[in-house]
């Protein structure tokens, strides 16, 4: 680890970014001072690094932000100086991702782990400018990449002009590192739009990247897709290779990498404030133990199933009466949201959007419901042929397609980076690929007066093992009308060709069912639709 892990002639910086990471959960689990000790060294030995030196490769040089987290991570445990000069050395040499209307690369890893780069130095240089410079990197990678459900854009490899309809995908890489993006946006502005595209990537795109025993992943999931096979669909995506099954060898960047989603999703789930009080701006049943107020300590239980429910049930656990002030994200897609405190309605106002901030002196056994009314809305992406796409709160709904898997041997279909496994068993780490077992090509039939008038919501049973997240588990369906659209088929690369046009002749009406799209492997979530 240092200056004894070189490439070549120069230092692995890259790599040892991610060991940081690593070392820091440790520390903050374990408090072990060694860590402390080994990375003051390493940085000190990256400070004395010649500039020209310094984040030269490719893949340090767009993602030294990870970097520069680290060295503010240490800063505040030990207070060194010379971090702070380490500190302007690395952003002096990272990527530009200031710019107003390009980026440094278009590789979609890089854009969802990097665009965050110059926020993260707006902490050091308070220059609001650079804050600002996050918010249009994420902006304009969707403005013409991401007009597509599930918070994320198509980049399957890199972003590619003309390459833009839902059947475009992104790396399972990129999805977890735009959720680690979002939270420390989060944590850096306070903003809730940061909660709620995290919220979007992790329930509509995260979940249906992996099989449900997390045991499989694919490379490239598309909000439109209706084949996870082991076939070369270059360059219907940008990558040649068996990119699109569910294999548990092939590529290592996402095998590895993924496994972050989730936990640094629950890091998040209870924030301090500057104020000595707590925020929650992602909901999830947790524990915690924090520090408010005047350094009480207190546990906080959240109980929900949200976001499959409306309702969010806070207890409070406190030796002694505590005052500190509670902040609860109140979601931009709600309406009439209710707060009751110990089972009385809270005369606060809670406008969407925005974060309800509650003063008060609390007891042990205090209780706190907050219920967010989720009702159906309609987006339209005007720019990918006036598709639609249907959501309930959080959740955007995609058609249920009949899902058939076939096991195979994980080795016929593991690309090159794979081969460091040989010694494992196979037979207990097949690959999927999984085909279309009923039509797909279905147009959304939409009521002319009120679009969503003839949707009907069905609520089923909380899954036994608590994972929502599958066909038979997700806890609540939509049943809607569509009709088929005979030319929307299978292209010559083997993806769902790009969206029809808006006239292309449609089948009688049949009954079709939506199922989230974090449930849906398979799946159509921007439809071509037909007012009625």
């Amino acid at each position: 680890f240092g200056p004894i892990n070189m490439r070549g002639d120069k230092p692995e910086l890259w790599a040892q970014m991610i060991i940081l990471w690593c070392l820091q959960s440790y520390y903050e689990y374990s408090n072990d001072s060694r860590v402390l000790d080994l990375m003051t060294k390493y940085f000190k030995w990256q400070l004395s690094l010649a500039d020209d030196k310094f984040l030269e490769d490719y893949w340090e040089n767009s993602r030294g932000g990870d970097n520069l987290l680290s060295v503010y991570w240490l800063y505040n445990h030990t207070g060194e100086s010379f971090l702070l000069e380490l500190a302007e050395k690395i952003h002096r040499n990272t990527a530009d991702w200031t710019q107003p209307s390009s980026l440094p690369n278009w590789h979609n890893v890089n854009i969802a782990q990097c665009f965050r780069e110059p926020a993260t130095y707006y902490m050091l240089n308070k220059d609001s400018a650079m804050l600002a410079a996050s918010y249009n990197v994420h902006h304009l990678i969707r403005r013409t990449f991401g007009q597509v459900p599930g918070g994320m854009f198509g980049a399957d490899e890199n972003a590619r002009m003309g390459y833009i309809d839902p059947r475009q995908g992104v790396e399972t890489c990129g999805m977890v590192e735009q959720m680690a993006s979002d939270e420390i946006m989060l944590k850096i502005s306070g903003d809730p739009f940061w909660a709620e595209n995290c919220e979007d990537v992790a329930f509509n795109t995260y979940p249906a990247a992996t099989t449900p025993d997390f045991k499989a992943l694919r490379y490239i999931t598309c909000p439109n897709q209706i084949t996870s096979d082991a076939k070369n669909h270059h360059p219907g995506i940008d990558n040649s290779g068996p990119f699109l099954a569910m294999n548990p060898f092939s590529c290592r960047c996402c095998q590895h990498n993924h496994a972050q989603g989730w936990p640094y999703y629950a890091e998040h789930l209870i924030l301090a404030t500057p104020d000595n009080g707590a925020a929650l701006a992602l909901y999830a049943s947790c524990e915690a133990d924090i520090l408010v107020g005047n350094h009480q300590e207190i546990k906080i239980i959240e109980k929900t199933n949200y976001p499959f429910e409306e309702s969010i049930h806070l207890s409070i656990q406190t030796e002694k009466a505590t005052e500190f002030p509670l902040y609860l994200r109140i979601p931009s897609w709600t309406r009439h949201a209710s707060l009751k405190i110990n089972g009385k309605s809270a005369e606060t106002p809670l406008t969407a959007g925005q974060y309800v901030r509650i003063q008060r002196t609390w007891n042990n056994g205090d209780s706190i419901e907050l219920t967010v009314p989720m009702h159906l809305s309609l987006r339209t992406w005007q720019v990918n042929k006036n598709s639609v796409s249907i959501d309930y709160g959080p959740l955007t709904f995609s058609l249920k397609i009949k899902e058939r898997y076939v096991k195979r041997d994980s080795r016929q279909t593991a690309i090159g980076d794979s081969q460091w496994q040989q010694g494992a068993d196979a037979g207990n780490w097949p690959s999927f690929e999984i085909f279309p077992a009923s039509a797909w090509n279905y147009a959304l039939v939409l009521n002319k007066e009120d679009a969503l008038k003839d949707f009907k919501i069905v609520r089923k049973n909380w899954p036994d093992d608590n994972f929502p997240f599958t066909q038979e588990s997700c806890p609540i369906e939509i049943k809607a009308t569509g009709r088929k659209v005979p030319s929307w088929k299978i292209d010559e690369y083997g993806l769902c060709h790009e969206l029809p046009e808006a006239n292309a002749p449609k089948g009688e009406k049949e009954s079709i069912t939506l199922i989230p799209m974090g449930a849906a492997r398979l799946r159509i979530s921007a439809f071509p639709n037909t007012y009625e």
